[in-house]
């Protein structure tokens, strides 16, 4: 584990494993209001294998809380800061959710930097530009006042693997939705309503990889961007929500092996 200067910022990394030859390394990056903890256990799998580049972002988990830069582009600049500290040209980036969004902007803004592109229940191309600030407004006022009952009575609600998700997992998402910097928490949520490149996706030619799980209410928009991405595959887990990496982090860290060694299959 090590910290960084990247842009300004402290930001925590860590590499673990070590590359292959002809493979580049693994970048995983996490969702809104998350850290590294929901890619450890697919991380875990793939480091026997590969090199795999865990990192978060400024405003959550170990990385310091910044003024400002909570943007998806200053996410994709910082992602380029730290293979740069490392020394990598070109490595395969993976992001979950909010994560997936940075991956839109790397494929788009630095595509030579990339040799593959990997979206986990991303945030949609187009953004959520239909949603009800009053929903944003609820939550950060349940976070201001440190309303763990109201949080954790809603993750119940919608649990969606009991047999992974228990108290102790919501609990430490709570934790992590505390322990974010208010930029990251209200600049997050403005940067993925405001996402709109599924104009642009036909221009993605690099090899991509879209993961879903059928009981993400997000299926629907990662499907459509699917269709709209020219050199995709796609992988969807039966019992899985948003947290695919969770639900199902064997599945996960078996397709990524698979799509890392061969690409995706042609029709």
């Amino acid at each position: 584990m090590a910290h960084a200067i990247i842009n300004g910022a402290r930001l925590w990394y860590e590499a673990r494993g070590s590359a292959q030859p002809g493979q580049s390394p693994i970048f995983l990056h996490h969702g809104y209001t998350a850290s590294r903890v929901n890619w450890l256990p697919v991380a875990e799998r793939l480091a026997d294998r590969h090199q795999v580049i865990l990192m978060e972002c400024r405003g959550t988990g170990e990385s310091e809380h910044t003024m400002s830069g909570y943007t998806l582009e200053q996410y994709a600049a910082d992602v380029i800061g730290v293979a740069d500290h490392l020394g990598l040209v070109r490595f395969t980036y993976a992001g979950h959710s909010m994560g997936g969004g940075v991956g839109y902007v790397l494929a788009l803004e630095y595509p030579q930097r990339l040799d593959r592109l990997i979206l986990m229940a991303s945030v949609p191309a187009d953004g959520f530009p239909n949603s009800d600030p009053r929903m944003h407004e609820l939550r950060a006022g349940l976070r201001r006042n440190r309303d763990r009952e109201t949080l954790l009575a809603q993750y119940r609600a919608t649990c969606v693997r009991p047999d992974v998700e228990d108290d102790a997992w919501f609990n430490s998402r709570i934790d992590h939705i505390f322990g974010v910097s208010d930029g990251h928490f209200d600049g997050g949520a403005l940067a993925m309503r405001d996402l709109s490149v599924g104009g642009r996706l036909a221009s993605i030619t690099l090899p991509t990889l879209v993961i879903a799980g059928s009981a993400d209410t997000l299926l629907p928009a990662n499907l459509d961007d699917f269709r709209r991405l020219p050199n995709a595959a796609l992988q969807v887990f039966s019992r899985a929500g948003h947290d695919v990496a969770i639900h199902e982090p064997d599945g996960v860290a078996a397709v990524i092996d698979t799509f890392v060694t061969r690409g995706p299959a042609r029709a």
